[in-house]
């Protein structure tokens, strides 16, 4: 083969290597997209349910409504019953709770929960 046939060779086999690292990237590219897409959907799916939840039944049988207060961060309220203070956590289809949600339930489990009174 003669030299400059192979440089041609080498050339092309070249932009062809580029062109497909190219394509692979866009192809990332529209997966990553994709993907915050549908992420962001399911985050506003469970906030909009999260509006909801305290008017269903089934809140009914954990909490009373009137006592409920919507704090939406880090957990989504607390009800101020009667017969206890709940921490309420709402959640859709497969979520589940954050590193910082599962730190809040390990302390109230353990009753690590305190009261402080602050006057000025």
């Amino acid at each position: 083969m003669s030299e400059s046939v192979l440089l041609l060779l080498i050339l092309f086999l070249c932009a062809v290597l580029v062109l497909l690292i190219m394509y692979v990237a866009h192809l990332r590219r529209n997966i990553q997209l994709k993907q915050f897409k549908i992420q962001s959907a399911n985050v506003k799916h469970g906030k909009s349910w999260e509006q909801f939840v305290p008017f269903m039944p089934e809140f009914e049988r954990i909490a009373s409504k009137d006592n409920f207060m919507f704090l939406g961060n880090p957990i989504d309220g607390i009800a101020f019953d009667e017969d206890a203070i709940k921490f309420i956590e709402f959640k859709t289809g497969t979520s589940r709770l954050s590193p910082k949600q599962q730190r809040i339930k390990k302390q109230i489990e353990e009753k690590n929960v305190e009261w402080h009174e602050l006057r000025y």
